[in-house]
């Protein structure tokens, strides 16, 4: 009788209905050579849960990132003089702004991440660049991180793309990340977060490779490990194709 009473209030328990991400790229390594015109990386998945998820938890969102290596980027903002010329007047420097993010979504970011969530996990443009730093120094951090955001999303490297992820039956979500040519080397973070009643239910991060390969990796490596040898080397390059377009004048000149 003891074990009965036990089963049955076992089961009118409500079931916990854990949901966890199991996710991949359909690469992690992006060599860029002097060809590389951008690449395109799948993101694609499933949501793992060990009960059926309960209508009253609200419905099932997804957002997919990629951010590049973090910086500390210096912008400056140019003032007209005397009507014609163009000259800095100010500059700031952003603490840490990454060099490449792309933010893809099931529906408009607003409509399914609350504010303390994107302050805590840094999902939105704006609140992945830290910029504290600049606001104590000028006060008027907020426009020169516009200005940083307008300026890399016109270069396009930045964007976000609000309804791109595909989401099938509440469960299988997929959707491409479109990585420019202009991309800075080094490592990527791929980060999946969804999201119900715009609340976070669970988090996933991979990385992402992306190196120079061929001649570009060679003079890289070159320029960064051996400064010396990259500069004489240049120097030489610089005497000789400056020697030879002397030559080549006086030889027409003739």
């Amino acid at each position: 009788m003891f074990r009965l009473i036990v089963l049955f209030i076992l089961l009118a328990l409500p079931l916990n209905a854990e949901e966890e991400i199991v996710a991949d790229l359909s690469q992690n390594r992006v060599g860029i050579s002097a060809t590389f015109n951008g690449s395109d990386i799948l993101v694609f998945g499933a949501i793992s849960r060990n009960a059926p998820a309960p209508d009253e938890m609200g419905k099932l969102q997804v957002i997919v990132s990629v951010s590049g290596p973090l910086e500390p980027v210096t912008v400056r903002r140019k003032d007209k003089r005397a009507g014609i010329i163009w000259v800095n007047s100010a500059a700031v420097l952003i603490d840490e702004a990454p060099s490449f993010y792309s933010v893809a979504t099931t529906a408009p970011l607003k409509e399914i991440l609350s504010d303390e969530a994107d302050i805590k996990y840094k999902v939105s443009i704006p609140r992945a660049i830290e910029s504290i730093g600049a606001q104590i120094a000028s006060g008027h951090a907020k426009e020169f991180t516009d200005a940083l955001i307008r300026i890399r999303t016109k270069n396009g490297l930045y964007h976000v793309r609000e309804g791109a992820v595909e989401l099938k039956s509440n469960t299988l979500f997929r959707t491409s990340i479109e990585l420019p040519s202009n991309l800075t080397a080094g490592v990527y973070t791929a980060r999946i977060l969804i999201t119900r009643n715009k609340q976070v239910m669970d988090v996933f991060e991979t990385e992402l490779d992306i190196h120079k390969v061929g001649l570009e990796r060679w003079l890289y490596n070159l320029a960064h490990e051996k400064a010396l040898y990259y500069g004489l080397m240049s120097l030489f390059i610089a005497i000789a194709a400056g020697w030879t377009a002397s030559a080549v004048f006086s030889y027409f000149k003739r």
